[in-house]
């Protein structure tokens, strides 16, 4: 039986706590459990106390997630909530991912402060993004436009633009949704023309394998079209051997017992771009996923990774 609360480890920025409280509330409600049964731990990680530098720079996704795993693995907190699109597709030994939330809006948005659109960008505009893929597809669109290297939370890069600093910027839908500011999007970009990352708009939980307790709760609030276009989407990425250093765009979308896939690896400059379609059975989405990745690489050649990976 029960008898301390359930300790959620998770990252600081707003929408890491509304993500966490997401999961704690999902939670509540399928076990008929109280706010008393949880306890919500803010980790400073790496990733959140570095922002002067481009994650490429200081390690890439891991710099999100380690100093949560550390407090997972010797029991300082019992599970943790994450955005799917930070987790590396190798987890430590002894952790999985255990449960994954409805998907959100997997768009990119748009938020311009000299025009709404990318396309209504005036020539030379300053476009601002942490994420490569972004800069990448920028670029494709607007060869024109200078695109610089943009982190903070979500709260910080607008009061950048506000401040002038870019003439617009690109975030997740799905973090604005959850913060509840929807309507700073100026643009909401379709995945047929700027396709986002593996895992955007997905929020997943990370346990210790074996821990029956912890793995049980979680089971009661998985989504299953998630966790398969999750596993199609990761499948992707680690064939491809995924990297912040490398753009790469993924999405899998799930219907009845179908999914279907689209990818694409770009170069940094956005020029040169390979993209790869394919479909089958949600049963086989995990190696739905690593076919659409080998058969990207047989595209792109391996002069293509050795160069940006």
């Amino acid at each position: 039986m029960q008898t301390k609360p359930f300790r959620i480890g998770t990252r600081g920025s707003p929408l890491a706590l509304a993500q966490a409280r997401e999961t704690r509330d999902r939670l509540i409600k399928a076990h008929g459990l109280s706010i008393d049964d949880f306890d919500i731990a803010v980790i400073s990680t790496k990733g959140d106390r570095v922002v002067d530098r481009p994650l490429s720079e200081i390690g890439g996704k891991g710099l999100f997630t380690e100093e949560i795993e550390a407090q997972l693995a010797d029991g300082r907190i019992d599970f943790a909530v994450h955005s799917s699109k930070d987790m590396p597709t190798v987890l430590p030994e002894g952790f999985d991912l255990s449960a994954f939330l409805p998907r959100e809006n997997v768009r990119d948005a748009f938020i311009g402060r000299t025009a709404k659109t990318i396309s209504d960008l005036p020539e030379g505009a300053v476009v601002g993004s942490s994420s490569l893929r972004r800069q990448a597809m920028i670029r494709r669109m607007r060869p024109d436009v200078t695109v610089i290297p943009f982190r903070g939370n979500v709260q910080t890069r607008l009061r950048k633009i506000e401040q002038g600093d870019v003439d617009g910027t690109l975030l997740a839908m799905a973090g604005l949704s959850r913060l509840g500011i929807a309507d700073v999007a100026t643009d909401v970009m379709e995945p047929e023309t700027f396709l986002p990352a593996p895992g955007q708009g997905a929020i997943c939980v990370e346990s210790r394998v074996g821990d029956r307790r912890v793995n049980d709760l979680l089971v009661g609030i998985n989504h299953r079209d998630t966790q398969i276009e999750l596993t199609c989407e990761r499948a992707f990425l680690g064939t491809l051997d995924g990297s912040c250093r490398t753009p790469i765009a993924g999405l899998a979308r799930v219907e009845n017992d179908s999914i279907r896939f689209s990818g694409m690896v770009l170069t940094p400059d956005g020029q040169t771009a390979h993209a790869v379609t394919c479909s089958g059975s949600a049963d086989d989405a995990n190696s739905l996923g690593r076919s659409a990745g080998a058969e990207i690489r047989s595209i792109a050649g391996p002069d293509f990774f050795a160069e940006w990976l």
